[in-house]
């Protein structure tokens, strides 16, 4: 089972944190760095320093790391037009050496679009389907052609489909919960589907209707990864972990209910049930940037005992 470490920048990390926590990531062998993509906290609490740029900083880290998977969960649709979108993330890809992901989706927090003068349209879902379209398409035209898109929402006329990724296209990251559009979005045009912060039970039913979708769609159900976000709070004991829920606010009760908390013991019981619903990644949500110390005891005493 891979895991990777998810922040969320916008509770409030500048770039010099989220480097050392993707450097300490790598170093400590986790598979992936993400972070969200929002310029308004989520959750309440202080901010400070500000929002940062999720591909301006991937961008960055791009360069000042050398083995681990880089991207983002997920990017909002409605911040950035899809040509310039594919532009970017080709780049940061090149900058990588073939490291990124792209985990795209519509866009839901209309407050943080309101304080920065992002429109925030109704049909986000059309949007988000037409933008894969557009990035997947730009991808995949080969070099020295030109790339068309005539939509409801976007028209590309004589676009060069430039630069490309290093690998040709970077693997895309769909999740959610959605009963029908999702999976069927996801079998169209996902690498990886990511089921966000649902028990188990929860998360292997949203997992067989993706499943169901790529059949229908004429997929390989196996061929795409599934995987499970989570919120960690791990300690030696108890005392430990009450004090790790206690600095992201969070309770010990509520946490081992719906994340990933308790002693390494209980944590790799709970990691078991999301792999037997079919989970092979998860991705570790560290809300506290400052407490590396979180990632070295997963590292030791979760990852280096599972199968």
């Amino acid at each position: 089972m891979d895991l990777r470490v998810l922040t969320e920048p916008q509770r409030g990390a500048d770039y010099p944190t989220l480097l050392r926590v993707a450097r300490r990531a790598e170093d400590l062998g986790y598979d992936g760095f993400f972070r969200s993509d929002h310029y308004v906290k989520v959750a309440p609490g202080d901010a400070l320093p500000g929002p940062t740029d999720a591909w301006i900083t991937l961008a960055g880290l791009a360069r000042e790391t050398s083995r681990i998977t880089l991207g983002t969960m997920m990017t909002a649709s409605t911040f950035r037009l899809p040509g310039v979108l594919a532009v970017q993330v080709a780049q940061v890809d090149q900058m990588s050496g073939g490291r990124i992901e792209l985990g795209l989706g519509a866009g839901w927090f209309e407050r943080e679009h309101l304080a920065y003068g992002i429109p925030f349209p109704a049909a986000r879902f059309g949007r988000l389907e037409e933008q894969l379209e557009i990035l997947t398409g730009m991808w995949d035209t080969p070099v020295g052609k030109t790339f068309h898109h005539e939509g409801r929402h976007y028209r590309l006329v004589d676009c060069p489909a430039l630069p490309k990724p290093a690998r040709g296209r970077v693997p895309v990251l769909i999740g959610g919960r959605g009963a029908v559009r999702t999976p069927a979005l996801a079998a169209r045009f996902a690498d990886e589907f990511n089921v966000p912060f649902a028990t188990p039970d929860d998360t292997s039913a949203q997992f067989r209707r993706v499943r169901e979708a790529a059949e229908e769609a004429g997929r390989d159900p196996d061929g795409l990864v599934y995987s499970a976000a989570l919120t960690v709070c791990v300690g030696r004991d108890e005392a430990e972990v009450t004090r790790r829920a206690g600095a992201i606010a969070r309770d010990p009760r509520e946490l081992r209910e719906t994340g990933l908390a308790g002693t390494p013991d209980e944590v790799i019981r709970t990691l078991e049930r999301y792999r037997a619903a079919g989970a092979s990644r998860i991705y570790l949500q560290l809300l506290d940037l400052s407490d590396l110390a979180q990632l070295e005891l997963i590292a030791d005493r979760v990852a280096a005992r599972l199968p």
